[in-house]
């Protein structure tokens, strides 16, 4: 399951059962993916996975409500894969985590196939938003006389923010979409 992964620091000082009870409880109900994480400026919190941006905004709204918890959410960001020369492979969420420059040997960035739905009257807004974001045209075809598919391959990091939005959007809310994870 791809989620968009971001940062949820905890800012009201809580006892630490409360604060590893939390995710744990909402995790299974709410298919909620987290781990703990510390930020030299913003203390303890934890990196959440959401399935998206619409999942993230109820779930922090439940931690707000129910658990009467101040967060500060951080930009959705993405997990990338450090091959190093020594040949191990290192997967990194945070810049600060990168293995010293002479120890790497590439960073692979993670690659989303999409294919998006649409009308045949918002095709060139859809190609536009794909090229915008770093895309690649891999193909299009007609489903129906008035309805196309159109498939991109582009960073998963352009697509965990506001593309589904801007598809949306562009489409009059008419083009639907779905991706699957290439690395």
């Amino acid at each position: 399951m791809l989620m968009t992964i971001l940062k949820v620091l905890l800012i009201k000082l809580i006892d630490q059962a409360l604060l590893g009870h939390i995710p744990i409880k909402m995790h299974y109900g709410d298919q909620l993916k987290f781990e703990p994480e510390t930020s030299n400026a913003m203390g303890f919190g934890f990196r959440c996975g959401f399935l998206g941006l619409l999942h993230m905004e109820i779930v922090q709204e439940r931690l707000e409500r129910e658990y009467n918890l101040t967060l500060i959410t951080t930009a959705p960001s993405v997990v990338y894969r450090v091959n190093c020369v020594n040949g191990d492979t290192v997967e990194c969420s945070n810049p600060s985590l990168l293995p010293e420059s002479g120890k790497r040997r590439s960073i692979e960035e993670p690659y989303v196939k999409i294919e998006m739905l649409t009308p045949k009257d918002f095709i060139g807004s859809l190609m536009e938003l794909g090229q915008d974001r770093r895309g690649v045209f891999k193909e299009m075809n007609f489903v129906t006389e008035n309805r196309a598919s159109i498939i991109y391959e582009l960073p998963l990091a352009e697509m965990v923010g506001d593309f589904f939005d801007q598809l949306k959007s562009r489409s009059k809310g008419y083009a639907s979409m779905e991706y699957s994870l290439l690395w």
